[in-house]
């Protein structure tokens, strides 16, 4: 079922949908203050102050809202950055028994620590454990782990940064990486930050608030054809035109209320149960924090950062993170690239990973966190080929 809007014919009906959308706006982030009173902070959502909320906002439906604070396929993460086909299973109220593991382990997405704790209670008293993450309240939460625990080092900056950082501490090769991709439910439920469209606040969508631009910023800046080709790629919106021209009508880019209803009324069809700002909010996420970029020089840093035997393993939530890790795994598993396809005699290329695997979440964990049903875990064991820095996929 799809709802369609009147498309705007020239630049002054646009300007005035923009105006008459964010006067819509502005009596929706009036209300915003009362979702907050229905929204529940505890795993357990009271699903009745949840349908209250969408009915305030307009929206029939939202994840965002249904999002759990849990950490997604926890002990599948957990268990192949160890390298094992499962966890010792819970014998009684005092926990899980220990696998002991020793060596060097990183979470290149700290988020709020879900897959770092198990993994920190599997680990042996040697270990050690480097936790990544670009967002300054995540890193808080890291640093007070890191109090409690000596096992705990500390990074406040993007996984791209892996190689280096790790080498300022004098690592040069680890046991098993894992990842998490994407955005948390504790940055979307925090309106302030700007990811969400259910919850007002300043358009901003940095990861990271200590540094770079805000999506505000960018906007105030950027051209037509530049917001609609972000739109398109990172967002894959097939009606990004229309869209752009919209958001730059706006006179100001000060409320995520606001420059979500434009994007609602620019859009022309509107998928059941989802939000018309759902994957232009998307894109302009990925692209101001450059996560595409990030993911693919983590992917080609794991390759020399791995021992012999190590194990890599990346979650993600949708197609262009997932396809990027399938396709980096396909490659060197295979040691077939690109630019080998149309040889005669293609040459003998390493193979840096064993044949790589791919995990999703039971019913039990989709029904009990819906973040879930969209995460795809893949995972691949270094093998004990040598590096060799000049093959480049």
């Amino acid at each position: 079922m799809s709802i369609s809007n009147n498309k705007p014919k020239s630049k002054q009906d646009l300007k005035t949908t923009a105006s008459s959308a964010t006067d819509n706006a502005k009596s929706a982030r009036d209300l915003s203050a009362v979702e907050n009173d229905f929204v529940v902070e505890s795993d357990s959502a009271n699903s009745s102050a949840q349908e209250s909320v969408a009915a305030i906002t307009e929206q029939t439906t939202s994840d965002e809202l249904s999002f759990v604070h849990d950490a997604v396929l926890l002990q599948e993460t957990v268990a192949a950055v160890l390298g094992v086909k499962s966890l010792p299973k819970q014998t009684d109220d005092a926990g899980q028994n220990s696998l002991q593991m020793s060596g060097i382990y990183v979470d290149a997405t700290f988020g709020r620590g879900g897959h770092s704790r198990l993994l920190l209670s599997q680990l042996a008293d040697d270990a050690t454990l480097i936790v990544f993450d670009k967002d300054p309240t995540a890193i808080s939460v890291a640093h007070e782990l890191a109090n409690s625990d000596s096992r705990v080092k500390v990074v406040h900056d993007s996984f791209a940064t892996l190689t280096d950082s790790l080498a300022a501490m004098g690592i040069t090769q680890v046991d098993g990486l894992m990842a998490d991709l994407g955005i948390s439910s504790p940055q979307i439920d925090d309106g302030s930050r700007g990811f969400s469209f259910m919850r007002d606040g300043a358009v901003d969508m940095r990861m990271d608030t200590s540094r770079g631009q805000s999506v505000a910023e960018w906007l105030e800046k950027v051209d037509d054809e530049t917001l609609a080709n972000v739109l398109y790629e990172f967002g894959e919106e097939r009606h990004s035109r229309r869209i752009a021209r919209a958001i730059k009508q706006m006179d100001s880019y000060e409320s995520t209320l606001e420059l979500a209803e434009v994007i609602k009324v620019a859009h022309p069809n509107w998928q059941r149960g989802k939000h018309p700002a759902t994957q232009s909010f998307q894109a302009m996420r990925i692209f101001i924090n450059n996560e595409l970029g990030d993911v693919d020089d983590f992917l080609e840093q794991s390759i020399p950062i791995l021992k012999s035997g190590g194990q890599l393993a990346v979650i993600s939530f949708h197609s262009l993170e997932d396809r990027r890790i399938k396709q980096f795994l396909q490659r060197h598993s295979k040691g077939q690239y690109p630019e080998d396809e149309n040889l005669p005699m293609p040459p003998k290329r390493p193979r840096y990973f064993s044949k790589p695997k791919r995990v999703g979440p039971s019913k039990a964990e989709i029904s009990q966190n819906p973040r879930s049903r969209s995460a795809w875990l893949r995972l691949a064991t270094r093998t004990d080929t040598d590096y060799v820095a000049d093959v480049q996929p």
